[in-house]
């Protein structure tokens, strides 16, 4: 196998830098050991003005089969047809990715200890590999590469053989790659994909294959158009692993399209605690509201948009009447909670066809959302900035638009009832603004008439006469005309019971 990098300099800045930020000298040949043959770098011209570095990988075939046992674990499918004859000593495959990043580590990283400032520039590339094999042709390489930032890639098929063209084009492409780039994105970039093109990987796909795919893809595979291919080959087609790099990924393209850390939209569920909710009368209740706003809607197709570890999933899916049932959330962690609490990979057929769980944000229009005939928003507003509830509401109201909206959020007035919550406190920490009945209502009124619905109130929990129920509920219908009137429905829907008094939380 056999790769080459080429950079172009000048006197100020000489191409020569490539040894520092490749940590192999130009001047010198260099043997490193691998667990399938020698890796060799050297260095065929090293002049100021131009500079290339080679890598050359001698696989030991006998070595190969060895580690692999010819077969199953371990083995390339080639290799376990033909354990001493096929083209893993002479094609790229994941055998040259893995010697990439054992021989170049540090340059894969971005680091370079002698001149910290280089790893940080773009400079001319040019990159070759004279065989690679391409389980999609070059117009493969193109989906691949072109996204990338390359001004050139250029695959250009190998014939089988030059004295016979009618046979046709091999499955092997000689690859030429030009650009200015940062040379460690475009190590990263080859280390991904040249397994990805040869559609096969010599070793166990393990879960840490996850954390490579994603260490090695950051800053370019989360807004790659490809990244569902990517990753489904470079994970061997590895359908749970997959789904896991995807839905990582989608969530790296949800920060970054944010502004925000991923961190901070992943953290509906805290590791450091049991985040279960407990079955106390005010969440039994919450639910119980819901499910009779929804009854009393004629709904059968619900979203509950911000379902969290899926309760109220749950609860909808023990009633026939609802035959579409979806939940979204914007963080990963929350999903696979619901999920095992839904139990869905041991849901027969007939009832996983009625539920889907969907990672998005409500701060982006989602044409998944459209046509339900309901949507629940349960604890979720409460959650943003207050500069953010506008996007939320174009993407429900505007965008979304179901015939029926639920809205639950805490009533800051009841705060007062709960004895363990200190004076001036929220509910939960991560709320950033707890409304008063009034304000709810203002917020709840102006979103109607601005979007063509009517909408009414409904008191959940214990309705304390000075100071309101724990949580307010807001029921927005779909109305014909374009101005609606804000109307109080309490004694239309009679949620509220007889509780006993808040224990330590029960107020979140």
């Amino acid at each position: 196998m056999f790769l080459t990098i080429s950079t172009t300099g000048s006197p100020e800045r000489p191409a020569t830098d490539l040894g520092y930020l490749l940590h192999k000298h130009p001047g010198k040949t260099q043997a490193f050991s691998t667990s399938h043959g020698t890796a060799h770098v050297f260095y065929p011209e090293a002049t100021e003005q131009r500079c290339t570095a080679a890598l050359l990988l001698e696989v030991d075939p006998v070595a190969l089969v060895r580690r692999g046992q010819g077969k199953g674990r371990g083995g390339a499918p080639d290799a376990a047809l033909a354990q001493y004859v096929n083209d893993r000593p002479y094609a790229a495959s994941s055998l040259l990715a893995v010697a990439l990043s054992g021989v170049f580590r540090s340059a894969l990283k971005g680091q370079c200890a002698v001149r910290p400032e280089l790893p940080e520039q773009a400079r001319p590339l040019r990159v070759e590999i004279p065989a690679l094999p391409a389980r999609g042709g070059a117009e493969l390489v193109h989906r691949l590469f072109d996204p990338l930032g390359w001004d050139l890639v250029r695959a250009e098929p190998v014939p089988l053989d030059e004295r016979f063209p009618e046979w046709g084009d091999s499955r092997y492409v000689r690859l030429v790659l030009e650009g200015e780039l940062r040379l460690a994105d475009a190590l990263r970039q080859l280390y991904v994909l040249l397994p990805v093109l040869d559609d096969a990987k010599h070793y166990w796909i393990a879960p840490d294959e996850v954390d490579k795919l994603l260490r090695a893809g950051d800053g370019w595979l989360a807004a790659h158009p490809e990244n569902g291919l990517i990753s489904s080959r470079y994970l061997a087609r590895h359908k749970r692993l997959t789904q896991d790099a995807i839905e990582r990924l989608e969530l790296v393209r949800l920060a970054e399209a944010d502004g925000s850390e991923v961190e901070e939209l992943d953290n509906a569920v805290d590791e450091s605690r049991d985040t279960e909710e407990r079955p106390v009368p005010l969440a039994v209740q919450r639910r119980d509201a819901i499910l009779a706003a929804l009854r009393g809607a004629g709904a059968q197709r619900v979203l509950d948009l911000g379902c969290g570890q899926g309760q109220l999933v749950q609860a909808l899916l023990k009633d026939p009447a609802y035959s579409e049932i979806v939940g979204m959330d914007v963080s990963v962690r929350a999903l696979n909670l619901a999920a095992k609490r839904l139990r869905l990979e041991r849901m027969g057929e007939r009832q996983s066809t009625r539920v889907r769980l969907l990672q998005g944000s409500l701060a982006y229009t989602d044409k998944r959302l459209a046509g339900y005939d309901a949507a629940v928003l349960s604890e979720v507003i409460e959650h943003l900035d207050p500069e953010r509830l506008p996007a939320l509401e174009y993407a429900v109201f505007g965008a979304a638009r179901p015939r029926t909206v639920l809205v639950t959020t805490p009533n800051v007035e009841y705060n007062v009832r709960w004895e363990s919550l200190p004076a001036g406190q929220v509910r939960h920490g991560d709320h950033r603004f707890e409304w008063t009945r009034e304000e709810f209502r203002a917020w709840a009124g102006a979103v109607a008439e601005r979007h063509g619905y009517g909408v009414g109130f409904v008191p959940v929990g214990d309705d304390d006469p000075e100071v309101g129920p724990p949580t307010q509920m807001a029921v927005f219908t779909q109305t014909d005309t374009d101005t609606t009137a804000t109307t109080d429905t309490t004694a239309t829907t009679d949620t509220t019971t007889t509780t006993e008094t808040p224990k330590e939380g029960e107020a979140a």
